[in-house]
């Protein structure tokens, strides 16, 4: 899978421009501010329907525009596709030329891998950064997870809602028992489907991390849930009902869930160094990168937004790698040199390739 080229009207910083990408290595390198990460973003956007740096769609139009279209034409082993996405008052996502009714009819049509210089905060905040890595994984792989996800959520704002209502209006707490078997029900599922990649990663992850330490570190990842089992979990909210109301909202469940992940047996976010909190987010997006491989029977395409920055020559040598027979846009401050690799080179100044 790979992306042939994309075209930019009024995104960002780019008011017209069309980007043709090699089927390998693309290196888009320039200073600070000058539209290198926008690139990505663009891509992203025609993957998932959602930028990755921020929620408010406007802020993607140009300044002084109404409105932005951006296409990506890409080939697969068994067809080509195009995805338009045009923002004004309202977002419209069309996949060869046919309106899509909702979103997660998009997900999977173009598969993608991001690392981004803030991808080290997945380890080092809190648990909900890793739960989003592993809902982009899953999403793309599995579009009835979104839905199940989705579900799960409306149900849980629906049972704080009745919560706030028991601590406020004193009422009877026996409908909670109705918000409590649905929520263990999308729970369980969403528990297995997560449980699933996780066991893939962990089938990955050594392997991959040895290569980019040359054997010098074990990697282990650990997966924590309380919703493993719909009857326990169903005692879980039945026990915690009190403190549930005190708080007014559900303090246990599948929204809790969580991943450490350990150097040498001992928890990385906290006893490793920055080199390598950053080697393993590279170890974790190349596991997906194999996980979706695996699955889909084609490599997704690998967005490095800056990855070079903090990564010695060995570290990146080791990486490059472990990433033959794959498409990858690279953005980087300075020009590169990949010696015996097939690479393009692109220099944006100013919202303009060269």
């Amino acid at each position: 899978m790979y992306i042939e080229k994309i075209c930019l009207n009024n995104f960002r910083n780019y008011e017209e421009q069309i980007i043709e990408f090699n089927k390998n290595i693309n290196v888009i390198y320039g200073d600070n501010a000058q539209g290198k990460t926008n690139i990505l973003e663009a891509i992203f956007l025609c993957a998932f329907g959602k930028s990755f740096r921020t929620n408010k769609e406007k802020e993607l139009i140009e300044i002084g525009k109404e409105f932005l279209d951006v296409s990506a034409f890409y080939k697969k082993s068994d067809r080509d596709g195009k995805i338009q996405i045009n923002i004004s008052d309202k977002k419209n996502v069309k996949l060869n030329g046919v309106k899509l009714k909702k979103l997660s009819e998009l997900l999977g049509n173009i598969n993608v891998v991001i690392f981004t210089p803030d991808d080290i905060n997945i380890l080092k905040d809190g648990p909900a950064k890793r739960r989003r890595f592993l809902d982009m994984m899953i999403g793309q792989l599995r579009p009835n997870y979104v839905f199940v996800l989705n579900q799960y959520l409306k149900t849980i704002e629906q049972r704080n809602n009745y919560l706030r209502q028991i601590k406020e209006q004193n009422i009877s707490t026996e409908m909670l028992e109705i918000w409590n078997e649905k929520l263990a029900e999308y729970a369980v599922k969403i528990f297995e489907y997560r449980y699933e990649f996780i066991e893939k990663i962990k089938n990955k992850i050594n392997d991959i991390h040895k290569n980019i330490t040359d054997g010098n570190e074990e990697i282990k990842i650990e997966y924590t849930s309380d919703c493993s089992n719909k009857e326990k979990y169903l005692n879980l909210l039945k026990e915690r009902t009190k403190l549930d109301i005190i708080k007014g909202y559900t303090t246990k469940g599948i929204h809790r869930d969580d991943f450490v992940v350990y150097i040498n047996n001992k928890e990385v976010n906290i006893y490793g160094s920055q080199g390598q909190n950053r080697t393993v987010i590279l170890t974790l997006k190349l596991s997906e990168l194999q996980v979706i491989y695996d699955e889909i029977g084609e490599y997704p395409i690998l967005l490095l937004d800056d990855f070079m920055s903090e990564l010695d020559e060995k570290r990146r040598t080791n990486f490059l790698n472990n990433i033959k027979d794959t498409q990858v846009i690279i953005t980087c401050t300075d020009k590169i040199d990949l010696d015996n690799l097939n690479y393009k080179l692109f220099n944006v100044r100013k919202g303009e390739i060269y």
